[in-house]
């Protein structure tokens, strides 16, 4: 199988001179072959028809043909690359990146390849987005044990995947589904908090009726709950309404806006956990004293016995415990 092996070379070598120039050198280390075989290499891909280019002492490159992206088109798939770039668990996620760039016009291209360089780094658990992935696409159920926040306990579970959503707050990726060991409904599982993934025999079709939109139109992160929506009535400060006016959130409506420039906006959330939207309450606390839960009753309470929580460990000694 010599020329499969080479065919697969030549392949490999023309995508990586055409994403950035490299040294005969590197090439030979790359793929464990002398630096003589690279550079008959190179003189074969120039027979084939790509322009194989010197830009430096033993240094080449492949030019590749103009990206046929309109500007806009560009910067939002570079856009994206950042964000792959910033949420990527492990480094399997450079070669996704790296042919994301191909994509992309100068100076956009190498930009976006100077922010793969980190990724080597990186240690994430690469079975559990393997398995995932494959379970989406070859919708086969997956198996795996699971920990909730907060929980010590792992627990099996066996999810029908229809949908990967990443949190806009943490970039963390979620696998949303039908959970039909225990729950027998569709809830979603964040993946860092998976174990022990494997792929069962058994397939299954994502339903015609399943819309994600539909499903985290009320999610102010990625809790999506086919419930009535729960109504959050706050008052901003005039120092946090700015904020909140340029925030873009999910499902926020000013209500009112009022002379000394406070504001009072209401949210229409996804009750979770007692009816309580969790995720909307982490997000109120970020503001402080800037904002005030005006209802629900059950969320108001909540944030305020939190608040006097807060106040009662500030009255203790630094260190002391409870």
């Amino acid at each position: 199988m010599p020329q499969v092996t080479k065919t697969q070379r030549l392949m490999s070598m023309l995508e990586a001179l055409k994403l950035r120039p490299m040294r005969v050198s590197d090439l030979a280390r790359r793929y464990g072959v002398s630096e003589r075989t690279v550079e008959r290499d190179l003189m074969a891909l120039a027979t084939l028809g790509h322009e194989v280019e010197r830009v430096g002492r033993g240094l080449y490159r492949v030019k590749d043909r103009p990206s046929a992206l309109q500007p806009v088109e560009a910067l939002a798939l570079f856009a994206a690359g950042r964000l792959i770039y910033h949420q990527a668990p492990t480094r399997q996620y450079k070669s996704a990146l790296e042919k994301l760039a191909r994509t992309l016009p100068e100076p956009l291209r190498t930009l976006l390849l100077r922010s793969t360089e980190g990724l080597e780094s990186r240690r994430g658990d690469s079975r559990t987005l393997e398995m995932v992935a494959r379970a989406l696409l070859e919708k086969r159920v997956l198996a795996f044990e699971y920990r909730s926040g907060g929980s010590k306990n792992w627990r099996p579970k066996e999810l029908l995947v229809y949908f990967l959503e990443a949190n806009r707050t943490n970039l963390s990726l979620y696998a949303i589904g039908y959970e039909r060991s225990y729950h027998k409904k569709v809830l979603t599982f964040k993946l860092s908090r998976m174990r022990n993934t494997r792929l069962l025999e058994e397939t299954y079709e994502i339903p015609g009726d399943f819309d994600p939109n539909e499903y985290l139109h009320q999610a102010w992160g990625v809790v999506g709950v086919k419930e009535k929506a729960v109504e959050v009535c706050l008052r901003f400060a005039p120092e946090a309404a700015w904020r909140v006016l340029e925030g873009e959130y999910p499902g926020l409506e000013v209500e009112e806006k009022f002379p000394d420039g406070s504001l009072q906006a209401r949210i229409l959330a996804a009750p979770f956990k007692g009816g309580v939207p969790w995720e909307v309450l982490a997000w109120v606390q970020s503001f402080g004293p800037r904002v005030e839960v005006l209802s629900p009753p059950e969320l108001r309470a909540l944030w305020l016995e939190e608040a006097r929580q807060v106040l009662a460990k500030a009255s203790e000694p630094v260190g002391k415990q409870g």
